[in-house]
């Protein structure tokens, strides 16, 4: 992660970070993403949402559903659709892999964060995510309390 930091190149541009939240990641995996123009500009602006973002494997293609770029104002005539779907790139062995852990009970790809990598290219980590019920979501809570707590007690008998 220290490398990444270091690199100018590196930006990350959305991270659902409510995804850690709700569900149980098992396995993440990056992914490409194909995107027009005015898209590529309005990211590299700052303007995107992954939140309420999910990925599916339709007719042997990856696509990421309801993940929110916003217009680009330069690109009046050749813009943009904000919430289309967009298909992801990702080798046959991969997407067989997302495609079985989807078929499993209660098994979602969920995108983690979306970022540009160390050449400049847009990717995206989607996780292979199973869903929290209430109580782990209060285990979670509680754990990640209880954590900051010990570290507060560390730091003033320390």
């Amino acid at each position: 992660m220290a490398a990444e930091k270091q690199n100018p190149n590196y930006k990350v541009i959305a991270e659902n970070r409510r995804a850690r939240y709700d569900y149980a990641i098992e396995d993440d995996i990056e992914c490409g993403i194909m995107l027009l123009g005015s898209e590529v500009k309005s990211l590299r602006a700052g303007g995107s949402n992954i939140a309420d973002s999910y990925a599916s494997v339709d007719k042997g293609e990856l696509y990421l559903t309801n993940g929110y770029i916003a217009p680009y104002r330069q690109a009046k005539t050749w813009g943009h659709e904000e919430r289309r779907r967009r298909k992801l790139l990702v080798n046959k062995r991969e997407l067989a892999k997302l495609w079985q852990a989807t078929q499993r009970e209660g098994m979602t790809l969920v995108p983690l964060v979306m970022y540009f990598n160390h050449k400049g290219l847009v990717k995206i980590k989607l996780g292979i995510a199973k869903g929290k019920k209430t109580q782990d979501k209060r285990a979670t809570e509680a754990k990640r309390d209880w954590d900051r707590q010990k570290a507060r007690l560390l730091r003033h008998n320390g």
